[in-house]
C-alpha cells in the first residue's frame, strides 16, 4: 500500500511499511524511511508507484483551469475529493486527487485552507484585489529591472533623483527603488555611495559627507523660519574703544576688550561679549530657533550658523559700530595685577576694530611683546592685557597644581583650514600664541567670574565640570555638563560656565539671560530668572545640546579628515613624514591626518617615519599607507611617556574600529597625557588657543 500525506506544509508520497496505532512507518523514494501520523495521510493507494503519482499529479496540476475550479467551489468550505469528483465528473484517481491538492494547495490567493484536504473559495473582492496585486508586482518587476539596466549602465533614473538622499541613508528597503539600487550595486560589486557619485545622483564625495550630514541632523532643510528681528534695546554708552581678536573668517564676533587706565593708576580691563539675550526672550520665536540648532555647526570653508544672519549682524560686535553687549569690567593694581572688584554691565559699546590673527601673528609675538617692538594697531592695549593674561595662567596652573594635575602642554602645533573654491591651504600654527593666549585666559576669567556671579545669587546655569570622578582615569577625567557650580580640574577654576558665545552657543545664551537677571535684579534674581532652581527645562536643554554638540563635533572632524584627502591629492603626495602617537596610531607631520598602520614596528611615542601612502578614499575616508623608514632622532613633543597609558586607554579601547581609532587619536594628538590636558573644551572664543582657528574650529573638544 502506498500513501499521499502531508508533512511540513508539503505534499509527499511513499510506500507503507508498517502501521503501529495511529502511526505509519513509510519508505521514501530515496530509501529514506519516516513515521507519519494517521491524520497527516490524504490518500492510500495501491497503484501507481508513488513517484510515478506524484509525476502525473504535477502533470494534471498545471492542467487545471484555476479560474473555472474557482467558480465550481462555490462559497461554502469542501474537502478537496468532493471538488474533484465536481471537477473532473467521476470518482478520483489517486493521480488526479493528488494533482487537485497541488493546485488547490499553490493557489492561495483563490483558496483559503481551512484544514487537511479542506479548503474555502475566496471571495470575488478578495481575489480581485489579490490578482490586482500580483498584476501590479510584475510591473513594478519590469520596472525594478529597468531601473537596474540604467544603474548598471551608470545612469541615474529619473524617478530615482529626487530619492538619492533617503535611498542612501534612511531607504525603504520595500521599495522597488531600492531594491534596484540593491541589485545594482550586488552587480557591480560597488556600494550605493559610490554608485550614486557614478551616476551623477551625487556631484562629490565631499557633498555625500555634507548631504548625510544634513539629511540626519537638519532634515526639514536649512532655511530659517520666518521671524522679526528685535528692536536694539535702549543702553547706557560705554566709555571705551574696545577691540576684537579673531580669525580672518569669523563673522559671527562674540567677544571685544577695552582698556582703561584709571586716575588712581590702576588698570580697568572690560570683557566685552555680544548680547542676543538682550533682544530674544526665552520662548520666543527666535529662541526657538536658537533651540533647535543649539550651535553653529563648523567645518572648513564653511557654517552653519545657530542664528540667522540679519539677526547676527545686528548683535555682532562689527568694527564701527555700538553694539548691545553684557561687560565684565576687572579693575587690577598693575603692580602685581591682582584683581581688586569685578563689576558686569549691559551697555553699548563702540568698536574701535576687528583685529585679526592673520594680519597680527607675524608682529604680535613673546619676543615683540617682551622688547615692546613692533607696530600694530592697539598695541599698548595688547600689551597690558598680555602682563595680565600671564599672571591669570600662573594662578590657574597653581589651582591645576592643587588638584593634583600637571601644568597644560602649550609646545604642541594646531592646524588651520582655509578652501577656496574646493582648493584646501592646511596651515600650521604654534599653540598658545600670545594673541591665543591673551583671549584665552580673558574667556576663562569671564566664564568663571560670571559662574560664580549665577552661583553667588542662587541662580542655576550651565557649567563645564571636570574631575571628580569615580571609575578609571578617563572616567574620573571625563567633562559634564550640569546646572550648578562644580570645579573644572582641567582649566583650574572653581567654576566655569559657557557665556562667551551668545551668537553661536545656546548654552551661552541661555546663561546670558541668567547673568543679566543676576546683574538688574541682584538678591531677587532667582524669582526673576528665566530659568528657576531644579527648571526641568534647563536639564533638557543640556541634553539636547549634549547631542547635538556631539555630532557637529563628529561631523567637523570627519570633514576636516576629508580635507585631509583633499589636500594629499592636491600635492600629489606620495611620500610623507608622520609621528607616532601611540603604538599604531600615527599622524602625518604636515596635515592634521591620522591614520592606523597595522603591523607596525613599535617605536616610541613622537618617532618620526616616512610612509608611501599606497592610496585614499575620500567616500569613505581611508588611507593605506606602508611604513619605509625611522627618521633618526626625530621626535616630536607628544608629552610625557610614562603618561601614554592612561592618556591613550580610549585609543586602545577603539583599535578595532578604524573611525573610532582616528577620533580619539585625534584627541590624543592635542591632549596626549590626561594630567596635561586642559580639556580643549575652552570656551570657542578661547580656542585660539586651544584649537587655532577661532571660527575654523570651535567644536574640538
Amino acid at each position: 500500500m502506498n500513501l499521499f500525506f502531508e508533512e511540513s506544509g508539503d505534499f509527499k508520497a511513499g510506500v507503507m511499511m508498517s502501521q503501529a496505532g495511529e502511526a505509519y512507518q513509510v519508505e521514501m523514494q530515496s530509501g529514506k524511511r519516516t513515521k507519519v501520523k494517521a491524520r497527516d495521510v490524504l490518500l492510500q493507494f495501491a497503484s501507481p508507484a508513488p513517484q510515478d503519482m506524484i509525476a502525473a499529479a504535477k502533470i494534471i496540476c498545471d492542467e487545471i483551469d484555476l479560474e473555472f475550479l474557482w467558480e465550481v467551489a462555490g462559497e461554502e468550505e469542501f474537502g478537496f475529493a468532493e471538488l474533484g469528483a465536481e471537477y473532473f465528473g467521476h470518482a478520483l484517481q489517486p493521480d488526479e486527487a493528488a494533482g487537485l491538492l497541488f493546485c488547490l494547495h499553490s493557489s492561495p490567493i483563490y483558496f483559503y485552507k481551512k484544514g487537511k484536504g479542506r479548503y474555502k473559495a475566496a471571495p470575488e473582492t478578495s481575489l480581485k484585489a489579490a490578482q490586482a496585486g500580483i498584476e501590479k508586482k510584475k510591473q513594478q518587476a519590469v520596472i525594478q529591472a529597468g531601473y537596474v539596466d540604467q544603474l548598471k549602465q551608470n545612469q541615474l533614473p529619473e524617478a530615482l533623483r529626487p530619492l538619492v538622499l533617503q535611498l542612501l541613508f534612511k531607504p525603504d528597503k520595500n521599495s522597488i527603488e531600492y531594491k534596484a539600487l540593491d541589485a545594482a550595486c550586488s552587480e557591480l560589486q560597488t556600494t550605493p555611495p559610490r554608485l550614486m557619485l557614478a551616476c551623477g545622483g551625487l556631484d562629490s564625495p565631499k557633498q555625500l559627507h555634507f548631504s548625510r550630514f544634513l539629511f540626519e541632523q537638519f532634515p526639514k532643510g536649512l532655511a530659517f523660519p520666518p521671524f522679526t528681528i528685535p528692536a536694539a534695546p535702549k543702553l547706557p554708552v560705554a566709555d571705551v574703544q574696545a577691540f576684537s581678536i579673531d580669525d580672518v573668517t569669523t563673522t559671527e564676533i562674540d567677544d571685544a576688550f577695552s582698556v582703561t587706565t584709571l586716575a588712581d593708576g590702576m588698570v580697568r580691563i572690560g570683557i566685552h561679549i555680544a548680547a542676543p539675550a538682550l533682544g530674544i526672550k526665552r520662548d520666543d520665536a527666535i529662541d526657538a530657533i536658537a533651540r533647535a540648532r543649539m550651535s553653529t555647526v563648523y567645518m572648513p570653508g564653511d557654517k552653519i550658523t545657530m542664528l540667522p544672519d540679519d539677526l547676527v549682524q545686528s548683535f555682532t560686535l562689527a568694527e564701527g559700530k555700538t553694539c548691545p553687549a553684557v561687560s565684565l569690567y576687572a579693575t587690577l593694581d598693575p603692580a602685581d595685577w591682582s584683581v581688586i572688584k569685578t563689576e558686569t554691565r549691559a551697555e553699548a559699546v563702540p568698536i574701535a576694530a576687528n583685529l585679526r590673527h592673520n594680519d597680527l601673528d607675524a608682529y604680535v609675538t613673546e619676543e615683540h611683546l617682551a622688547a615692546g617692538t613692533g607696530d600694530y594697531p592697539h598695541k599698548a592695549d595688547i600689551a597690558l592685557i598680555w602682563q595680565w593674561a600671564l599672571v591669570l595662567e600662573q594662578g590657574r596652573m597653581a589651582k591645576r597644581e592643587s588638584f593634583g594635575l600637571r601644568p597644560e602642554q602649550n609646545n604642541r602645533v594646531d592646524f588651520n583650514f582655509y578652501v577656496d573654491d574646493d582648493v584646501v591651504t592646511i596651515a600650521k600654527r604654534k599653540r598658545g600664541a600670545p594673541l591665543d593666549k591673551l583671549v584665552a585666559e580673558l574667556m576663562i576669567f569671564a566664564n568663571s567670574t560670571w559662574g560664580k556671579l549665577m552661583n553667588d545669587s542662587g541662580v542655576p546655569g550651565i557649567y563645564r565640570a571636570q574631575g571628580g570622578g569615580s571609575g578609571g582615569w578617563a572616567t574620573k577625567m571625563a567633562v559634564r555638563m550640569v546646572t550648578h557650580a562644580a570645579p573644572h580640574q582641567g582649566l583650574g577654576v572653581d567654576q566655569y560656565a559657557w557665556s562667551t558665545s551668545p551668537l553661536r552657543r545656546y548654552t551661552d545664551l541661555v546663561n546670558q539671560w541668567q547673568i543679566l537677571a543676576c546683574v538688574e535684579h541682584g538678591i531677587t534674581a532667582p524669582l526673576v530668572a528665566p530659568f528657576k532652581p531644579r527648571d526641568a527645562d534647563l536639564f533638557a536643554i543640556v541634553s539636547a545640546f549634549d547631542g547635538a554638540y556631539g555630532a557637529y563635533g563628529e561631523f567637523q572632524s570627519n570633514m576636516e579628515r576629508y580635507w585631509c584627502l583633499r589636500w594629499l591629492g592636491q600635492q600629489e603626495a606620495t611620500r610623507v613624514e608622520a609621528v607616532v602617537l601611540k603604538d599604531e596610531i600615527l599622524r602625518l607631520v604636515d596635515i592634521p591626518l591620522v591614520i592606523k598602520l597595522p603591523g607596525m614596528q613599535s617605536l616610541p611615542r613622537g618617532s618620526q617615519v616616512v610612509l608611501d601612502l599606497a592610496r585614499w578614499d575620500e567616500i569613505d575616508l581611508s588611507v593605506e599607507a606602508r611604513l619605509i623608514e625611522v627618521v633618526p632622532s626625530a621626535v616630536e613633543a607628544l608629552g610625557d611617556e610614562e603618561d601614554d597609558d592612561s592618556a591613550d586607554a580610549e585609543i586602545e579601547a577603539a583599535a578595532t574600529e578604524e573611525a573610532a581609532v582616528v577620533a580619539e587619536a585625534e584627541a590624543a594628538t592635542f591632549a596626549p597625557q590626561p594630567e596635561a590636558n586642559v580639556d580643549t573644551d575652552v570656551d570657542a572664543d578661547a580656542d585660539t588657543a586651544r584649537d587655532a582657528a577661532v571660527d575654523a574650529t570651535p567644536l574640538t573638544d
